[in-house]
């Protein structure tokens, strides 16, 4: 009976982050206001600023809620949280979903 109880919720787990695919589109026009620093392709145009394009998407996910949360702090981070702020978790999960589809 255990075995049944933890494969439905894997199940329900795999299922629901499924229906909850990331939209690439959206994450594009969400992230025009990042290319102001990491540029319009992902690859930055100011020296020191991170390349985004081809980065791994649950690394992108993780960095921009902890900047939201104001758990990373060193550097430009305040410029950082000040963006991270106005994302939902949705826009978070569209913007790294499209730089991470970038090539």
């Amino acid at each position: 009976m255990k075995n049944v109880v933890m494969g439905a919720v894997l199940a329900a787990g795999l299922l629901s982050g499924t229906a909850m695919a990331a939209d690439v589109a959206a994450g594009k026009a969400k992230a025009a206001v990042c290319a102001a620093c990491h540029g319009a392709d992902g690859v930055a145009v100011i020296p020191g600023y991170p390349n985004l394009k081809g980065q791994n998407e649950q690394y992108l996910v993780t960095s921009i809620k902890a900047y939201k949360n104001k758990e990373r702090t060193g550097g430009l981070a305040a410029v950082m949280q000040a963006q991270a702020s106005m994302l939902s978790d949705e826009d978070i999960a569209n913007v790294a979903a499209y730089y991470a589809s970038l090539k």
